[in-house]
C-alpha cells in the first residue's frame, strides 16, 4: 500500500466550505447595506431642501427664524399661501408660464424631430460641418447671446411680449443631438421599405420614423418644460410689464424691496411653482424611462 504524502492541499479543515460561504454572504450583505446607505444619503440631500421649503411655508414669519429649527411647524398655518395670492396675480403669471413653456416644449419637439431626422437619415452637402456647428452652440451660454437677441427682438417689436420669449427658444441644439442619436438607432430597412412602396422623405419621416420616436420626443418635451418653467434670466431681460411676468419673476417680486418680504410667503410661492413641474415629470416619467432605455423599436 503506497502512502500519500501529506501536503496543505490534501488537508481540508472541517467546515472550511461553510466558513467561506458565510464570509461571502456577509460580504454581500455589507455591500447591499452600503448601497442602501449611499442611496438614502443621496435621497436625503435631494428631498431635504424640498421638505424644508414646504415646512417653512407652513410657519408663521416669526417661527421661520426659530433656533433650533423645527421640521414640523409648532403652529402650522396657510397664511403664507394666502399672502402669495394677495401680493401676486398668481393665475395670470401661471397662465403666462404655462403658455410660454408649453409652446416652447411643443416647438422644440417639432424642430428637434425634423432637424434630428435630417442629420440622421438625409444626405446633403456640408452635413457634418453643419451638425458640428449645431453642437458648438451648446457651448455658448445664453448670457453671451442675450444682447444680439434683444436687439433683434427689439427690431421686430417683440420685446416685452410672450412671443419674444417663445420664438428664440424653439431651436434646440441638445434636442437636435438627442433626436439624431435616437433616429440613428432605428434600422434603415424601415425607410427603404417605405421608399420602395413609393413614399417620399416626408412620408417616411411622418409615417415610419416619427411614431417610433415618441419616447425620445417625450424626453425633449419634459426637459424643455421643466427648464423653461424655471427660467429666470431671459424673462428678466426681455419682460418689463407685470402682465407679462412669468412665475420666476413673480416669485422674485415676493421678496419685497431690499429683501424685506416674508420668507414664509416667498417659500409658499416656491411650493406653488413646483407643482406644475412635478406634475409634468410624474406624467412623463414612463415615456422618459422608455426613451432612455429604448433603442427606438417596439417589441
Amino acid at each position: 500500500m503506497t502512502a500519500v504524502p501529506y501536503t496543505e492541499k490534501t488537508r481540508r479543515p472541517a467546515g472550511g466550505g461553510v466558513t467561506a460561504r458565510l464570509g461571502s454572504l456577509t460580504t454581500r450583505r455589507l455591500g447591499v447595506l452600503g448601497r442602501v446607505a449611499g442611496l438614502a444619503l443621496v435621497a436625503l440631500l435631494t428631498i431635504g431642501p424640498v421638505v424644508w421649503t414646504v415646512s417653512t411655508s407652513l410657519r408663521t414669519p416669526a417661527e421661520s427664524f426659530d433656533l433650533p429649527p423645527r421640521i414640523i411647524p409648532a403652529h402650522g398655518t396657510l397664511d403664507a399661501y394666502r399672502g402669495v395670492f394677495q401680493q401676486l396675480d398668481v393665475w395670470l403669471i401661471a397662465l403666462n408660464s404655462a403658455l410660454v413653456t408649453g409652446l416652447i416644449a411643443i416647438g422644440q419637439m417639432i424642430s428637434a424631430a425634423l432637424a434630428g431626422y435630417a442629420f440622421a437619415r438625409l444626405e446633403f452637402r456640408f452635413k457634418k460641418p453643419l451638425f458640428g456647428l449645431v453642437l458648438a452652440t451648446m457651448m455658448v451660454p445664453v448670457q453671451i447671446t442675450i444682447v444680439p437677441v434683444f436687439l433683434i427682438l427689439k427690431g421686430m417689436g417683440l420685446t416685452d411680449t410672450l412671443l419674444g420669449l417663445i420664438v428664440p427658444a424653439v431651436p434646440t441644439a441638445f434636442g437636435t443631438f438627442l433626436m439624431r442619436q435616437y433616429f440613428l438607432t432605428m434600422p434603415k430597412e424601415l425607410g427603404e421599405a417605405a421608399m420602395i412602396d413609393g413614399a417620399g422623405p416626408w412620408r417616411v419621416f411622418r409615417s415610419v420614423y416619427a411614431p417610433l420616436a415618441r419616447p425620445g420626443l417625450a424626453i425633449v418635451g419634459v426637459l424643455a418644460f421643466n427648464y423653461h418653467w424655471n427660467e429666470f434670466f431671459r424673462p428678466l431681460i426681455l419682460e418689463t410689464s407685470n402682465e407679462n411676468f412669468t412665475m420666476p419673476l413673480g416669485l422674485v417680486s415676493l421678496q419685497g424691496n431690499l429683501g424685506t418680504g416674508s420668507i414664509s410667503v416667498v417659500l409658499a410661492g416656491v411650493v406653488l411653482s413646483m407643482i406644475p413641474a412635478v406634475a409634468v415629470f410624474v406624467i412623463g416619467q414612463r415615456p422618459l424611462r422608455e426613451g432612455i432605455t429604448s433603442s427606438g423599436l417596439k417589441g
